[in-house]
């Protein structure tokens, strides 16, 4: 299928699980990660707010379009924050980010 990349998530346990997800549904990667039953809280329900779909790219990120201010005051919020931080909540993942490495950072709380 010409429409689906792996990608592995680690968990904040640490473990670490490839799964496929579809690039042709228009989901946010916060959205693929729910679909996944991963925890994720995203209170704000996608809109930058809240910061509890916090993911630090582990590797890929060059395939990963650049953030937009909002993401970035958001993420300067954040005590554990770095430059491999982002929001799952806004990134729409195409068919370059095969093989991206995320792991997941955001509160449960």
């Amino acid at each position: 299928m010409e429409d689906i990349i792996q990608i592995e998530i680690e968990d904040r346990d640490g473990t670490t699980q490839v799964i496929e997800v579809p690039t042709d549904v228009n989901l946010s990667l916060m959205e693929l990660l729910k679909a996944s039953e991963y925890e994720v809280l995203a209170t704000c329900g996608g809109m930058a707010l809240c910061a509890t779909c916090h993911v630090q790219i582990k590797s890929g990120a060059e395939n990963l379009p650049e953030p937009q201010d909002q993401e970035l005051d958001m993420l300067d919020t954040l005590p554990d924050a770095d430059n491999d931080s982002r929001l799952a909540c806004q990134l729409r993942l195409t068919n370059e980010n095969e093989g991206l490495s995320i792991k997941i950072k955001g509160a449960l709380q």
